[in-house]
């Protein structure tokens, strides 16, 4: 994989190193992530996104599915199999894993299911009415403009 400056970028703009430091980290930690267990990540609605992981062997308390802050860590923990049984090819891997996500801000777990040794991990992104875009409205030079300020009741009708 390739390295990346973001030198320049940190030079010339402000408030946007978070983002630049997201990006340097996600180059470091992609190179030491293991492939192991395979997973789709897909794109379910406009909002909404689904991770699929195959799980294949591993029940439900051998699992553990942990967000903290924007971060998604899937780990599979295996007990320990019994000595009775004697495999002549052992080829479903069987092994301990944690896989990590960065998840965008205001995305959000929705939930999660097993289906066929596949995981499922719902995710949705639910953006506050704060930074949705809005229309403001354009006055004239006579007219007083309405956004931002709260109408008073009419004192007339009140008389």
């Amino acid at each position: 994989m390739r390295n990346f400056d973001l030198t320049p970028l940190y030079r010339s703009s402000i408030g946007f190193d978070r983002m630049a430091s997201l990006l340097d980290n996600m180059a470091r930690s992609e190179q030491g992530q293991p492939s192991y267990p395979p997973y789709n990540i897909e794109l379910t609605g406009e909002d909404h996104y689904r991770i699929s992981m195959a799980v294949a062997g591993f029940d439900l308390g051998e699992l553990n599915i942990e967000v903290n802050q924007n971060n998604l860590t899937v780990a599979g923990q295996k007990t320990e199999d019994d000595d009775s049984r004697t495999f002549l090819h052992r080829g479903i891997a069987a092994r301990n894993f944690e896989r990590r996500f960065q998840l965008a801000d205001h995305v959000r777990v929705q939930g999660a299911n097993i289906e066929n040794g596949l995981l499922h991990i719902d995710l949705v992104r639910e953006v506050p009415e704060a930074i949705k875009p809005r229309t403001i409205e354009i006055s004239t030079a006579g007219q007083q403009s309405r956004v931002g300020q709260e109408q008073k009741p009419n004192d007339s009708a009140a008389a």
